[in-house]
């Protein structure tokens, strides 16, 4: 397979289908992961209400489609945050600490009027390097 041919990952491929996305997609050494939130298997939203608890089970699941790649946080570029509560997201900023122990990744944090169902306060979406 030639390293410019894409490669899809799905983390929950039947919820993918249905709504219309891959999780992730790795061209050459670049690695692009849609946003995760904090759901279950089935879609259905997690921690509800629970800001810090949604921002821990997106990293979760980051973690998980970094992880099929062979990468690590360590390997993150680029982090865009989405979130309908900024006030709640810069309470627990600080948790990104214990997700990026080498360095921070550049990106962007915005405010947005809703994510893809109301109970969802969080989602973060990835860019990441492949460079071993």
């Amino acid at each position: 397979m030639s390293s410019q041919t894409p490669e899809f990952f799905s983390l929950r491929p039947e919820l993918e289908k249905a709504y219309g996305y891959t999780h992730a997609v790795k061209i050459g050494a670049s690695i692009k992961i849609s946003g995760a939130v904090s759901m279950d298997d089935e879609g259905n939203p997690l921690a509800v209400g629970d800001f810090l608890q949604q921002m821990k089970n997106c990293y979760a699941d980051l973690e998980k489609v970094l992880a099929h790649y062979g990468c690590s946080f360590d390997d993150v570029l680029v982090e865009n945050v989405f979130t309908t509560d900024m006030p709640a997201f810069l309470e627990h900023a600080a948790y990104r600490g214990s997700i990026y122990q080498k360095q921070f990744p550049t990106g962007s944090w915005i405010e947005v009027k809703g994510l893809v169902m109301p109970e969802f306060l969080i989602e973060i979406e990835l860019e990441a390097h492949k460079s071993h």
